[in-house]
């Protein structure tokens, strides 16, 4: 089981990134907790020192299995269904900027919130006409460089389309790219998903990276999530990524990063969870 945990690269409204602030300080506090990767949510790939990024990363033994995209959206609101087509570029230029870092260390890039809402002021059918437009530009830029793309289903309370695993799945499959593929996120599924193992077994080899959060959004072992059962149905599929926590970095990052990578440790090794 190869696990991560998100850490932001900016100061960042989003809540649901367990470190931020001072990044080798972080770097090195995720690596002492036993952590294997940090997944990095970079706002804009040119107000990072990237080489310097690197470097630390590196110097922490951490691999960085997936770039969060998100707070282009929340900090900035760019999206792909914007009303504004200069908007809506800007949202696809910001996405192949992350393309050069990604493929340096073969980290997937997560469109979530990026991929916008569908705005009142026009069709549903446009706005996933533009949101297509955009993935199917992205991941030719990207496959061109050997990187992968994952869409999140995001749960029906902070967006208003494509909530569920199987519309995603659909989503995907309209867009037709080889390279493009999906995050799940246990946070999200259990609102939207009448049963969170048959989801992900939905999902397949389709899944290119993993978020985990209990049914509260803090560490697992905080909820009611059964973690056992999802992830030995996560790797039935055949995956061999890494997991990565999105929580709440409640009562603080630090204790919520122990807790939650304690407890996966501690799992039964069942044979779906060995080696991985």
């Amino acid at each position: 089981m190869k696990i991560s945990i998100c850490l932001s690269t900016n100061p960042a409204r989003f809540s649901a990134v367990s470190f931020k602030g001072d990044l080798e300080k972080n770097l090195e506090t995720i690596s002492a907790l036993g952590y294997d990767g940090v997944e990095l949510a970079i706002r804009d790939p040119r107000l990072v020192d990237q080489d310097g990024l690197t470097a630390l990363v590196r110097k922490y033994d951490l691999e960085v299995p997936a770039i969060g995209t998100g707070q282009a959206w929340g900090e900035e609101h760019l999206s792909y269904t914007d009303p504004d087509e200069n908007v809506r570029q800007a949202a696809i230029e910001r996405t192949i900027s992350h393309i050069p870092f990604a493929r340096r260390h073969g980290a997937v890039i997560i469109i979530g919130l990026l991929r916008g809402l569908y705005p009142e002021s026009v069709s549903p059918t446009q706005a996933n006409a533009w949101m297509k437009e955009a993935f199917s530009y992205c991941c030719k830029a990207a496959g061109a460089s050997g990187v992968r793309i994952a869409f999140e289903p995001i749960n029906r309370f902070e967006v208003n389309s494509l909530n569920s695993v199987r519309q995603g799945l659909e989503f995907i499959e309209h867009v037709g790219a080889e390279n493009l593929g999906m995050l799940l996120d246990t946070f999200h599924m259990n609102i939207e998903e009448p049963n969170i193992e048959d989801s992900i077994r939905l999902a397949g080899e389709r899944i290119f990276h993993f978020h985990y959060a209990d049914s509260n959004r803090w560490y697992p072992g905080a909820g009611h999530l059964n973690f056992d059962s999802l992830l030995t149905a996560l790797y039935s599929t055949g995956y061999n990524g890494y997991i990565s926590g999105e929580h709440m970095p409640d009562p603080d990052a630090v204790t919520s990063a122990r807790m939650g990578i304690t407890y996966l440790k501690g799992l039964g090794p069942g044979p779906e969870l060995e080696d991985m």
